[in-house]
């Protein structure tokens, strides 16, 4: 286990090399210049424009700029917004509690919503429970997530009051005052999740209720209860995990429709306002740290497997 588990790390050192070398070399090709995007009104000044692509290095070769970035990297140095005037490593220790509380309660709706859906729908097969998960399930995944969160708002917050139509407050400012303002927001990317994860885990389930070794155990005499949840479950578990890593990074990436809805102060938001002001190491930062959050969760998705299913471990 141990073994594996080194060359597992192993491999990340390489994966993360490749993708820096991708997020600096494509990032070259956005069009604009940034810096007579600093230089304000006085953009047709080529004096200005030439001194300020020197003080950032934007007049030195790309494999120059890329080297001088990765050596601050790995120093845990990920450059100076330009446009901000700020460290990025800051700006990404800002978002990143933001994103992540919205990312976990996203992520906890989705679960507790789509995967006991999902056993219900494959033990309930082709009767009215399982009809309704399944159309349920559609509905989910085929309502945009900006419609959704504006009909919310004006149901209740602008209908019943009962909600802020926006806005964010630190969990440990007021925690109740948080969860308001994020539980709209949370619910609206946590149903696309519960649908995907329901039709997931209802095709894994009905695979892994139609193996020999579920049938051996019926044969034994053992409950349906323990056959469906101790025998079937942990084995349809595997693919819902991976599924669920995915989702999880995708949220943590930054869910930019529904920040700039809720005004959510996030990771999508400042990579969306980096772009536009072609703030490079904000966006350079931003995705790598994103980046290395798939890495990492893949790597726990790999351990997770070893522990749902011993048989892996053998192996």
């Amino acid at each position: 286990m141990t073994g594996w588990l080194l060359r597992r790390i192993g491999q990340i050192i390489p994966t993360l090399l490749i993708l820096s070398i991708l997020i600096f070399g494509l990032q070259q090709l956005m069009p604009g210049d940034p810096a007579e995007i600093l230089a304000g009104e006085e953009r047709g000044d080529p004096t200005v424009i030439a001194q300020i692509r020197a003080e950032l290095r934007l007049d030195r070769p790309i494999w120059e700029q890329y080297l001088a970035w990765m050596g601050n990297v790995l120093q845990g140095d990920f450059g100076f917004s330009w446009r901000i005037r700020m460290p990025v490593s800051e700006l990404i220790l800002q978002k990143l509690p933001v994103t992540a509380q919205l990312a976990t309660m996203a992520f906890l709706i989705g679960v507790l919503i789509g995967v006991p859906a999902g056993i219900l729908s494959a033990t309930k097969r082709d009767t009215v429970a399982d009809f309704a998960a399944n159309g349920v399930a559609l509905f989910g995944i085929s309502t945009p997530n900006f419609w959704l969160g504006i009909m919310m708002i004006l149901l209740f917050s602008v209908q019943l009051g009962w909600l802020p139509p926006s806005g964010y407050v630190p969990l440990w400012e007021d925690p109740v005052q948080s969860l308001a303002t994020t539980i709209m927001p949370a619910f609206v990317l946590g149903t696309g999740i519960a649908s995907v994860l329901m039709r997931h885990t209802r095709a894994a389930m009905l695979t892994a209720l139609a193996q020999d070794y579920v049938r051996t155990a019926r044969a034994k005499g053992l409950t349906e209860k323990v056959v469906i949840w101790k025998h079937a479950l942990r084995n349809a578990l595997i693919p819902v995990v991976t599924l669920g890593t995915i989702e999880f990074g995708r949220l943590l990436a930054g869910a930019v429709l529904t920040e700039q809805i809720f005004t959510i102060p996030g990771f999508g938001k400042l990579v969306v306002d980096a772009v536009f002001n072609r703030d490079y190491p904000v966006v350079q930062g931003v995705v790598l740290a994103t980046a290395l959050i798939f890495v990492l969760l893949s790597l726990v998705a790999d351990i997770l497997y070893m522990a749902i299913n011993p048989r892996l471990r053998a192996a």
